[in-house]
């Protein structure tokens, strides 16, 4: 009778074991499942006809103009969806740049403002979107912004999603 519940014993023990391992399991996996991406454009707006691209030109501006540098998607050719877009934005002279003047617009006929859609992901450092959705396709961006000092910098920028 002493082993039956020194068997019982050891069993329930090991039941709750494998119970606290699978638990724990279960949480672990269940944080590290990524989060839903963000939806940056959806298929109706990519959809649209392709717009035109603003033309911007500063002449014998005596200051150095806010630069804006595209970090990611990087390089040329085809990117895949979801996909981090990283551009980062610099100022010079001193000058720091003013987020709330940064203007985002997908080129379409007509064009999209997309900026209250990435607004909170826009610093005075640059823009910086995790798992970005994006349908398959050519996609045009136009980005301005001004410095504190109220000079303006601009970028055009596209890439191609694989299906």
């Amino acid at each position: 009778m002493g082993n039956r519940k020194a068997l019982t014993a050891a069993i329930t023990q090991r039941a709750k074991m494998i119970w606290c391992a699978a638990a724990f399991l279960a949480i672990f996996f269940a944080a590290a499942t990524p989060a839903a991406a963000f939806q940056l454009i959806t298929v109706a707006e990519a959809a649209l006809p392709s717009g035109t691209v603003p033309s911007f030109a500063v002449r014998g501006s005596p200051t150095r103009q806010p630069s804006i540098t595209l970090q990611s998607p990087a390089g040329v050719g085809v990117v895949y969806s979801p996909l981090d877009l990283k551009l980062r934005f610099r100022g010079f002279g001193g000058a720091a740049i003013d987020p709330d003047s940064v203007v985002v617009i997908y080129v379409k006929q007509p064009d999209i403002d997309i900026t209250a859609r990435v607004k909170s992901f826009i610093t005075a450092d640059g823009i910086d979107i995790v798992q970005a959705e994006v349908p398959p396709g050519l996609h045009q961006f136009w980005v301005e912004l001004k410095d504190t000092d109220g000079r303006i910098g601009t970028l055009e920028f596209d890439f191609q999603v694989a299906k």
